[in-house]
C-alpha cells in the first residue's frame, strides 16, 4: 500500500515599475519565509537562494538522510557526514535548460573499522530510497569516502 503526502508552498511576486524583478518569496507554513531569486548567471540576486541551489540542496540533503537511515538499520554509527555536491546545468541557445548530472562527494566518519566497506556500499541503497533522487530524470553519481575514528 502506498502512502500519499501533500506538501505546499506559497509563492509571492510583485512587479517592479522598471523591470520584471526575479526576486520573490516562498512561504511554507510554520517555517521562515525563503527569499528567492534567479541565479547570478541569469541576472538574479546572488545573495539569495535560487531554484538551482535549492534543487541541489534537496538532493544532497535527502541522500544524507536516507544514508543515515540505512546506516542505522545496519548498525553503523555515523559520527559525521559532509558533502561538497555539484550539479551540471545545460542551457541551450533558445534559453531552455535542464540539469544533466549531480555529483555527490559524501565524506563519512564512522566508529567501526570492520564496517568501513559496508558504509561505503550503503550509498547505493540510500540513493534507491531517496525520494528526491527518485524524482530526478538525470543521473546522480556518488563518490563517497569513509574514515574511522
Amino acid at each position: 500500500m502506498a502512502f500519499k503526502h501533500l506538501f505546499k508552498a506559497k509563492l509571492n511576486w510583485i512587479s517592479s515599475p522598471k523591470k520584471y524583478s526575479k526576486t520573490h518569496t516562498i512561504a511554507i507554513e510554520g517555517k521562515e519565509i525563503l527569499d528567492v531569486s534567479a541565479a547570478k548567471v541569469f541576472k538574479g540576486d546572488p545573495a539569495l537562494h535560487n531554484p538551482e541551489d535549492l534543487l541541489l540542496s534537496a538532493v544532497v540533503s535527502c541522500h544524507m538522510m536516507s544514508y543515515l537511515y540505512v546506516c542505522s538499520q545496519n548498525g553503523i554509527e555515523v559520527v559525521s557526514y559532509q558533502d561538497n555536491a555539484e550539479a551540471d546545468l545545460e542551457v541551450s541557445h533558445t534559453g531552455s535548460g535542464r540539469f544533466t548530472a549531480i555529483r555527490l562527494y559524501p565524506k563519512v566518519v564512522i566508529r567501526q573499522i570492520d564496517k568501513m566497506e559496508e558504509a561505503l556500499n550503503l550509498h547505493v541503497k540510500a540513493n534507491e530510497l531517496c525520494f528526491i533522487a527518485n524524482s530526478c530524470n538525470f543521473p546522480i553519481f556518488h563518490f563517497p569516502s569513509c574514515e574511522v575514528i
